[in-house]
């Protein structure tokens, strides 16, 4: 299997090491070949060419490998930051990922900051349309830079894009023996695009009489998250929603260290990473959870067809979190480098 590597930057160079090491070790401990290339693309790339991503990278990530890892992007050395742009939401867009997946579960239970909750209770799947929404990048400033500055942003919603976000999170909850589906928007303040969510839902949940489904306002749902996360299997929202209840759900498990992610188009190439950003003042450091890059290799591997192999991973995150052979974030004593060889040395196969 062909995999394209993007490091990025700060401490996203880090964390990709170690998830490379993990991908590495269970091409050894399963027979796996995997042909991993490393891509230079990120902020020293550009600040050295000028070239965020080449004319053809877009169909050479598509065209020629099975799956596409990211470790983290941002650089303040690029004040608009137009290489993780271009590299990350062009990526997004130009392969069509319109899925934004997340799980949210609970590795051990003195990770969560809500008292008295367990990993029974903290363990649901977030999925966020990852194409359309505010993230289109439609709307413009006049005047930009004075008192009379106008700023316009565009919300995007689109029959063929909600349908396919909202279809996949119920296929999803079928195929997983999930019982419960949420959809989250804010219809009763915007009539008009989210109406269309509203007509949608009700269309696609009728399909499916075997799975309850829920609607929620965004601000609800946030609430309640928060209050009894146990109630939630699968949600399932637009794109800035879903960047934000995420994160919320990332502290509900452990920290943004710990969370992974895919983007997803179900039968094509598609990328993953871990959900955190770049955090320059850690690189270089030998202290950056590699975690959430770990667990978003297990969902590559997943994806790729090898659930066997992905399971091993998880297993093997859980014993280190549990036995605390882990980094400081989260209460072991273990550098970035550490915790990535404790996790790959208790990789097992079975």
């Amino acid at each position: 299997m062909r995999i394209a590597v993007i490091p990025g930057d700060g401490i996203g160079v880090e964390v990709t090491a170690e998830a490379v090491k993990i991908v590495r070790r269970i091409g050894d401990v399963y027979g796996r070949r995997f042909e991993l290339a490393m891509m230079p693309w990120g902020a020293e790339h550009y600040l050295k060419t000028g070239e965020t991503i080449p004319p053809d990278g877009y169909a050479l990530l598509r065209d020629q490998f099975d799956a596409v890892f990211v470790g983290a992007l941002g650089d303040s050395r690029v004040p608009d930051n137009r290489h993780a742009r271009d590299i990350l939401l062009g990526t997004r867009f130009e392969l069509d990922l319109f899925v934004n997946q997340r799980p949210v579960r609970l590795l051990d239970n003195r990770l969560c900051p809500l008292k008295g909750r367990t990993v029974a209770d903290v363990s649901f799947t977030v999925f966020r349309e990852n194409t359309e929404g505010l993230y289109v990048g439609i709307g413009g400033r006049f005047k930009a830079n004075t008192d009379d500055e106008v700023a316009v942003q565009e919300e995007i919603n689109t029959y063929k894009g909600v349908n396919r976000i909202v279809r996949h999170a119920f296929q999803f909850a079928r195929a997983n023996g999930g019982q419960r589906v949420c959809m989250a928007d804010k219809s009763n303040a915007m009539a008009d695009g989210h109406a269309l969510w509203q007509r949608v839902f009700k269309q696609v949940a009728a399909e499916f009489p075997d799975i309850a489904a829920r609607h929620l306002y965004i601000d609800a749902l946030a609430l309640l998250m928060v209050q009894d996360p146990s109630q939630f299997q699968v949600i399932v929202t637009n794109n800035l929603f879903g960047d934000i209840i995420t994160d919320l759900g990332a502290a509900l498990q452990g920290g943004l260290g710990v969370a992974a992610s895919g983007n997803l188009h179900p039968g094509r190439t598609s990328m993953f990473e871990p959900v955190h950003g770049s955090a320059p003042l850690l690189a270089g450091r030998n202290v950056a959870n590699p975690i959430g890059a770990i667990l978003s290799t297990a969902m590559m591997l997943e994806y790729l067809g090898l659930k066997t192999e992905a399971a091993s991973i998880e297993r093997a995150v859980e014993d280190a979190v549990r036995t605390g052979h882990v980094t400081t974030d989260i209460g072991g004593s273990l550098g970035t480098r550490e915790t990535g060889d404790s996790i790959a040395n208790a990789i097992r196969a079975g």
